[in-house]
């Protein structure tokens, strides 16, 4: 059960009004790394935990948290959007600075959302589930769930400079903060499930189904041999369960493909002679 409660997790008010601003904003909301996506990548994973317990609650916990985010970054944008233009355009343009913020706004700003904030990134793309992940194997999503805590802790970080309003930045400030605490969280509960489970997901997949002769196998397709310098290239795997091993020139493990030719209702090339009774009764 989830409810309401009218104050915001941290305040978001800007000291004036900047809705070339607010357009970029609307990345760290609703682009792919934005706060719906965790928010819902978050909840979605704890809804399909099976099984209470820590992980769950850490998940709806989290998940909750970046709903509240998403709130103060929708407040945040419509108080940049406070004293837009919203009249005629041509008196605007009389004015060079106006005329410059009505050249840099997102027009749906005024004409889809009324100074309203948007399910959307700074270009306009509306927000898609496309963006989550949500496997039910928790190692496996805690992984998504740091590298998105990491691309969009980038990104707040990159907007914090692109403004020197002090309320922004304030906001900024915080939600910075908060993707420390989950990135370090992400983390600790990944450290721990591999204690439990081993680094490679899945780690219950039988051993003897997999080509094992390939399993620690680095294979050098790039010119020259820069990659062998890595840990990945020698010593004990990470899993522990192999050695490392680097291939400089790699050979082909599999034949030449050679396809058979196209039936000759397909038309591909090279073109072939159609018969009647080539012809599958179902497409006469």
């Amino acid at each position: 059960m989830f409810y309401h409660v009218k104050e915001l997790q941290y305040q978001a008010k800007p000291e004036r009004p900047d809705p070339v601003y607010a357009k970029k904003l609307q990345e760290v909301l609703g682009g792919q790394f934005g706060e719906i996506s965790v928010a819902m990548q978050y909840l979605f994973q704890g809804w399909n935990t099976r099984g209470d317990g820590k992980y769950r609650d850490l998940l709806m916990d989290t998940g909750t948290e970046e709903l509240a985010h998403i709130e103060m970054l929708s407040t945040m944008i419509a108080r940049l959007l406070d004293g837009a233009p919203v009249g005629a355009q041509e008196e605007a343009a009389k004015d060079p600075v106006m005329n410059a913020i009505l050249g840099g706004m997102n027009p749906q700003h005024i004409i889809v959302s009324g100074l309203g904030a948007m399910p959307a990134d700074s270009v306009g793309n509306r927000w898609t589930a496309d963006y989550i992940a949500a496997s039910g194997n928790l190692l496996a999503d805690f992984r998504a769930n740091l590298n998105a805590e990491s691309q969009g802790r980038l990104q707040v970080a990159r907007l914090y400079y692109e403004t020197t309003d002090r309320g922004v930045r304030d906001m900024l400030s915080w939600l910075l903060a908060r993707d420390t605490m989950h990135q370090n969280q992400w983390i600790a509960a990944i450290k721990e499930l591999e204690a439990k489970e081993n680094v490679v997901v899945p780690s219950t997949f039988p051993k003897h189904l997999e080509k094992q002769e390939v399993s620690y196998v680095l294979f050098n397709l790039s010119e020259g041999d820069e990659s062998a310098a890595g840990r990945w290239a020698s010593g004990p795997s990470m899993d522990g369960l192999g050695t490392f091993q680097y291939v400089q020139n790699p050979a082909p493990f599999g034949p030449k493909p050679k396809l058979k030719p196209s039936p000759p209702y397909i038309f591909n090339t090279p073109p072939a002679v159609m018969r009647t009774e080539q012809i599958p009764p179902n497409l006469m």
